[in-house]
Protein backbone atom coordinates (compact mmCIF):
# COMPACT_ATOMS: atom_id res chain seq x y z
CA UNK A 1 0.00 0.00 0.00
CA UNK A 2 1.13 3.56 -0.78
CA UNK A 3 0.43 6.34 1.21
CA UNK A 4 1.27 9.82 1.46
CA UNK A 5 2.05 11.53 4.54
CA UNK A 6 1.35 15.32 4.53
CA UNK A 7 3.44 17.39 6.65
CA UNK A 8 2.20 21.11 6.56
CA UNK A 9 1.00 24.00 8.65
CA UNK A 10 -2.17 25.17 8.55
CA UNK A 11 -3.64 28.50 10.13
CA UNK A 12 -7.10 30.24 11.82
CA UNK A 13 -8.55 30.25 8.26
CA UNK A 14 -10.49 26.78 7.26
CA UNK A 15 -11.01 27.98 3.75
CA UNK A 16 -7.31 28.52 3.07
CA UNK A 17 -6.47 24.97 4.74
CA UNK A 18 -8.65 23.24 2.32
CA UNK A 19 -6.51 25.11 -0.40
CA UNK A 20 -3.55 23.21 1.41
CA UNK A 21 -5.23 20.17 1.54
CA UNK A 22 -6.13 20.00 -2.00
CA UNK A 23 -2.93 20.75 -3.77
CA UNK A 24 -1.05 17.87 -1.78
CA UNK A 25 -3.82 15.24 -2.01
CA UNK A 26 -3.29 16.07 -5.72
CA UNK A 27 0.57 15.50 -5.22
CA UNK A 28 -0.20 12.43 -3.32
CA UNK A 29 -2.75 10.98 -6.29
CA UNK A 30 0.07 12.30 -9.25
CA UNK A 31 2.74 10.03 -6.81
CA UNK A 32 0.09 6.87 -6.83
CA UNK A 33 -0.56 6.59 -3.35
CA UNK A 34 -3.81 5.23 -2.23
CA UNK A 35 -4.48 7.80 1.11
CA UNK A 36 -3.14 11.00 1.86
CA UNK A 37 -2.76 11.67 5.95
CA UNK A 38 -3.06 15.04 6.66
CA UNK A 39 -2.15 16.50 10.58
CA UNK A 40 -4.43 17.09 13.08
CA UNK A 41 -5.89 20.34 13.31
CA UNK A 42 -5.87 20.47 9.77
CA UNK A 43 -9.17 22.35 9.73
CA UNK A 44 -7.50 25.52 11.63
CA UNK A 45 -4.22 25.62 13.95
CA UNK A 46 -4.58 25.41 17.94
CA UNK A 47 -4.58 29.03 19.07
CA UNK A 48 -7.61 29.65 17.13
CA UNK A 49 -10.93 30.07 18.92
CA UNK A 50 -12.41 26.77 17.91
CA UNK A 51 -16.15 26.44 19.04
CA UNK A 52 -17.36 29.06 16.39
CA UNK A 53 -15.21 27.31 13.78
CA UNK A 54 -16.77 23.62 14.78
CA UNK A 55 -18.98 22.34 11.84
CA UNK A 56 -20.78 19.46 11.86
CA UNK A 57 -19.39 16.31 9.58
CA UNK A 58 -22.05 16.98 6.92
CA UNK A 59 -21.22 20.67 7.45
CA UNK A 60 -19.54 22.94 4.41
CA UNK A 61 -15.49 22.02 5.61
CA UNK A 62 -15.75 17.89 5.86
CA UNK A 63 -17.82 18.34 2.46
CA UNK A 64 -15.19 19.76 1.01
CA UNK A 65 -12.83 17.28 2.13
CA UNK A 66 -15.13 14.33 0.62
CA UNK A 67 -14.84 16.42 -2.61
CA UNK A 68 -10.96 16.56 -2.59
CA UNK A 69 -11.43 12.92 -1.91
CA UNK A 70 -13.75 12.23 -5.08
CA UNK A 71 -11.41 14.65 -7.32
CA UNK A 72 -8.29 13.00 -6.38
CA UNK A 73 -9.73 9.40 -5.90
CA UNK A 74 -8.12 8.65 -2.76
CA UNK A 75 -8.97 8.36 0.52
CA UNK A 76 -8.30 11.16 2.78
CA UNK A 77 -8.09 11.37 6.81
CA UNK A 78 -7.55 14.88 8.14
CA UNK A 79 -8.21 16.32 11.55
CA UNK A 80 -10.96 18.95 12.14
CA UNK A 81 -12.91 20.07 14.70
CA UNK A 82 -17.19 19.05 15.50
CA UNK A 83 -19.52 20.36 17.40
CA UNK A 84 -19.59 18.74 21.28
CA UNK A 85 -22.05 19.84 24.15
CA UNK A 86 -21.56 22.64 26.69
CA UNK A 87 -20.22 24.75 24.21
CA UNK A 88 -17.15 22.46 23.43
CA UNK A 89 -16.14 20.81 20.75
CA UNK A 90 -14.89 17.19 19.54
CA UNK A 91 -11.20 16.40 18.25
CA UNK A 92 -11.97 14.48 14.88
CA UNK A 93 -10.38 12.77 12.03
CA UNK A 94 -12.43 12.87 9.28
CA UNK A 95 -11.44 9.65 6.95
CA UNK A 96 -13.58 9.59 3.56
CA UNK A 97 -12.94 8.16 0.18
CA UNK A 98 -13.74 4.95 -2.20
CA UNK A 99 -15.18 2.97 0.05
CA UNK A 100 -14.58 4.53 3.33
CA UNK A 101 -16.87 7.49 5.53
CA UNK A 102 -15.83 7.30 8.88
CA UNK A 103 -14.57 9.61 11.70
CA UNK A 104 -13.23 9.22 15.55
CA UNK A 105 -12.87 11.93 18.14
CA UNK A 106 -9.93 12.15 19.89
CA UNK A 107 -10.02 9.59 23.53
CA UNK A 108 -6.89 10.99 25.42
CA UNK A 109 -7.11 15.07 25.40
CA UNK A 110 -4.04 16.96 26.47
CA UNK A 111 -3.67 17.97 29.55
CA UNK A 112 -0.13 17.93 30.08
CA UNK A 113 2.83 20.62 29.50
CA UNK A 114 0.70 23.48 31.28
CA UNK A 115 -2.23 23.09 27.97
CA UNK A 116 -5.28 22.08 28.93
CA UNK A 117 -7.26 20.69 25.39
CA UNK A 118 -9.89 19.52 28.13
CA UNK A 119 -11.16 22.89 28.67
CA UNK A 120 -12.32 23.65 25.21
CA UNK A 121 -12.54 20.01 23.77
CA UNK A 122 -14.49 16.79 24.57
CA UNK A 123 -12.64 13.21 24.83
CA UNK A 124 -14.32 10.58 22.75
CA UNK A 125 -14.78 7.30 23.44
CA UNK A 126 -14.60 4.67 21.02
CA UNK A 127 -11.88 3.13 19.10
CA UNK A 128 -12.36 3.40 15.03
CA UNK A 129 -10.44 1.39 12.24
CA UNK A 130 -11.43 1.88 8.41
CA UNK A 131 -10.18 -0.65 5.72
CA UNK A 132 -8.68 0.60 2.49
CA UNK A 133 -7.88 -1.71 0.21
CA UNK A 134 -8.65 -4.74 1.76
CA UNK A 135 -5.84 -3.35 4.96
CA UNK A 136 -7.20 -2.18 8.43
CA UNK A 137 -5.92 0.52 9.86
CA UNK A 138 -6.66 2.28 13.17
CA UNK A 139 -6.80 5.56 14.37
CA UNK A 140 -5.25 7.49 16.56
CA UNK A 141 -4.84 11.62 17.54
CA UNK A 142 -1.22 13.40 18.97
CA UNK A 143 -1.85 12.24 22.82
CA UNK A 144 -3.17 9.12 22.04
CA UNK A 145 0.12 8.12 21.66
CA UNK A 146 1.01 8.44 24.79
CA UNK A 147 -1.21 5.20 25.63
CA UNK A 148 0.10 1.74 24.28
CA UNK A 149 -3.77 0.22 24.93
CA UNK A 150 -5.16 2.12 22.36
CA UNK A 151 -2.67 0.88 19.75
CA UNK A 152 -2.99 -2.80 21.31
CA UNK A 153 -6.88 -2.46 20.37
CA UNK A 154 -6.40 -1.41 17.13
CA UNK A 155 -4.75 -4.68 16.57
CA UNK A 156 -6.96 -6.89 18.52
CA UNK A 157 -9.92 -5.07 15.95
CA UNK A 158 -7.57 -6.50 12.91
CA UNK A 159 -5.64 -3.39 12.03
CA UNK A 160 -2.01 -3.63 10.75
CA UNK A 161 -1.66 -0.02 10.46
CA UNK A 162 -2.21 2.49 12.50
CA UNK A 163 -2.26 6.67 12.12
CA UNK A 164 -1.34 8.93 14.12
CA UNK A 165 -2.54 12.45 13.52
CA UNK A 166 -0.68 15.37 15.79
CA UNK A 167 -0.03 18.93 16.17
CA UNK A 168 2.52 18.18 18.95
CA UNK A 169 3.46 21.04 21.25
CA UNK A 170 7.14 22.20 21.31
CA UNK A 171 9.88 22.47 23.87
CA UNK A 172 13.30 20.73 25.33
CA UNK A 173 12.68 16.94 24.67
CA UNK A 174 9.46 16.86 22.69
CA UNK A 175 11.00 15.43 19.13
CA UNK A 176 13.23 12.99 21.30
CA UNK A 177 9.82 11.88 22.79
CA UNK A 178 7.95 11.96 19.88
CA UNK A 179 10.06 9.61 17.91
CA UNK A 180 10.34 7.43 20.70
CA UNK A 181 7.04 7.27 21.23
CA UNK A 182 6.06 6.72 17.53
CA UNK A 183 8.42 3.75 17.91
CA UNK A 184 7.29 2.19 21.26
CA UNK A 185 3.48 1.93 19.57
CA UNK A 186 4.98 0.16 16.55
CA UNK A 187 6.33 -2.43 18.64
CA UNK A 188 3.75 -3.02 20.95
CA UNK A 189 1.25 -3.62 18.29
CA UNK A 190 3.47 -4.97 15.65
CA UNK A 191 1.92 -3.02 13.44
CA UNK A 192 2.97 0.10 10.75
CA UNK A 193 2.80 3.20 12.61
CA UNK A 194 2.14 6.03 10.21
CA UNK A 195 2.82 9.23 12.22
CA UNK A 196 1.77 12.93 10.58
CA UNK A 197 2.31 16.33 12.31
CA UNK A 198 2.05 19.22 11.81
CA UNK A 199 5.23 20.75 10.26
CA UNK A 200 6.98 23.09 12.45
CA UNK A 201 5.71 27.12 11.90
CA UNK A 202 9.28 28.66 12.82
CA UNK A 203 10.88 26.22 9.66
CA UNK A 204 7.23 26.95 7.06
CA UNK A 205 5.77 30.19 5.55
CA UNK A 206 4.71 31.26 9.08
CA UNK A 207 7.21 33.56 10.84
CA UNK A 208 7.53 32.48 14.04
CA UNK A 209 5.25 30.01 16.30
CA UNK A 210 2.16 31.66 17.36
CA UNK A 211 1.71 33.20 20.88
CA UNK A 212 1.17 30.86 24.15
CA UNK A 213 1.73 27.49 24.35
CA UNK A 214 -1.03 26.16 21.77
CA UNK A 215 0.53 23.27 20.53
CA UNK A 216 1.37 24.06 16.95
CA UNK A 217 3.63 21.24 15.28
CA UNK A 218 7.49 20.17 15.33
CA UNK A 219 7.40 18.28 12.05
CA UNK A 220 9.14 14.58 12.40
CA UNK A 221 6.64 13.05 10.56
CA UNK A 222 7.30 9.51 10.04
CA UNK A 223 6.80 6.12 8.99
CA UNK A 224 7.54 2.95 11.54
CA UNK A 225 8.03 -0.58 10.69
CA UNK A 226 6.36 -3.04 12.49
CA UNK A 227 9.77 -4.04 14.07
CA UNK A 228 9.91 -0.63 15.28
CA UNK A 229 12.29 0.75 13.45
CA UNK A 230 12.20 4.02 11.20
CA UNK A 231 11.64 3.65 7.35
CA UNK A 232 11.19 7.40 6.37
CA UNK A 233 11.18 10.33 7.87
CA UNK A 234 10.83 14.43 7.26
CA UNK A 235 12.38 17.15 9.26
CA UNK A 236 10.80 19.96 10.64
CA UNK A 237 9.66 21.73 7.54
CA UNK A 238 6.68 21.37 5.67
CA UNK A 239 7.03 18.78 3.15
CA UNK A 240 5.41 15.32 1.21
CA UNK A 241 6.26 12.31 1.91
CA UNK A 242 5.46 8.75 0.02
CA UNK A 243 5.47 5.71 1.61
CA UNK A 244 5.27 1.82 0.58
CA UNK A 245 4.12 -0.26 3.30
CA UNK A 246 4.68 -4.00 2.98
CA UNK A 247 1.77 -5.20 5.18
CA UNK A 248 3.19 -8.91 4.58
CA UNK A 249 5.80 -7.65 6.95
CA UNK A 250 2.98 -7.76 9.98
CA UNK A 251 2.64 -11.09 9.85
CA UNK A 252 6.34 -12.23 9.72
CA UNK A 253 7.05 -9.99 12.29
CA UNK A 254 4.43 -10.90 14.73
CA UNK A 255 5.38 -15.11 14.37
CA UNK A 256 9.00 -13.39 15.23
CA UNK A 257 7.95 -11.34 18.54
CA UNK A 258 4.52 -12.74 19.26
CA UNK A 259 3.94 -9.73 22.05
CA UNK A 260 0.41 -9.43 21.66
CA UNK A 261 -0.79 -13.52 21.45
CA UNK A 262 1.96 -13.93 24.87
CA UNK A 263 0.24 -10.90 26.86
CA UNK A 264 -0.96 -11.84 30.14
CA UNK A 265 -2.14 -9.00 31.26
CA UNK A 266 -5.51 -8.04 32.86
CA UNK A 267 -5.12 -11.78 35.01
CA UNK A 268 -8.68 -12.63 35.56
Amino acid sequence: MRIALSQLTTGPDPERNLGLLREDARRAADGGARAVVFPEAAMACFGTPLAPLAEPLDGPWATSVRQIAKETGLVVVAGMFTPAPDGKVANTLLATGPGVEASYDKIHLYDAFGYAESDSVAPGGEIVTIDVDGVRIGLATCYDVRFPELFRAHADAGAVVSLVLASWGAGPGKVEQWELLTRARALDATSWLVAVGQADPVASEAAARPPGNAPTGIGHSAVIGPDGTVRQRLDAEPGLLLADLDIDEVAAVRRSVPVLANRRLPLS
